[in-house]
């Protein structure tokens, strides 16, 4: 099925920033489980396979649309070096990824391609409750400090 090749172009920017979250969160989980952090480590992980899930259906969507899925283009990573850094270049990667699904949700809208937008709508769901889980722990470690955040994280 033919479409408008800014649908397309729309969707690959979508699939570039879910391919970079795939592996920033793949590289923090995994020194998350360099320092023992269990809990932070496995959240993450769920996020990266979580991410890989939406990149492919956003695979399929452009080539069912007969465009070709851009995999080659990658966003900057943003990697912290401890804990609190981690969580707030996640989050700054998660602000940036809601404001672009929005803009997206309305082009597609726009376009009157409902089924693009079902699927960005409920990438959007999945996010939002992502942003809402990393302020979590960011209210947390200001509540009752980084040693007892990662304490509490550590693997038993």
């Amino acid at each position: 099925m033919k479409t408008d090749r800014g649908i397309i172009k729309t969707l690959n920017k979508i699939l570039t920033i879910e391919l970079t979250s795939i592996n920033q969160y793949f590289l923090h989980a995994r020194m998350y489980k360099n320092w023992g952090l269990e809990e932070l480590n496995q959240k993450a992980y769920s996020k990266s396979i979580e991410d890989m899930k939406q990149a492919d259906a956003i695979i399929e969507r452009i080539l069912f649309l007969e465009g070709l899925p851009n995999l080659q283009h990658l966003e900057r990573l943003r990697i912290g070096e401890h804990t609190e850094e981690m969580l707030g270049c996640d989050l700054a990667l998660q602000m940036e990824q809601v404001t672009l699904l929005k803009q997206t949700i309305e082009f597609f809208e726009q376009q009157q391609d409902f089924v693009s937008r079902e699927l960005m709508e409920s990438i959007l769901e999945y996010e939002e409750d992502y942003v809402d889980w990393i302020e979590t722990q960011q209210m947390l470690i200001t509540n009752i400090g980084i040693q007892n955040f990662l304490q509490a994280n550590l693997e038993e």
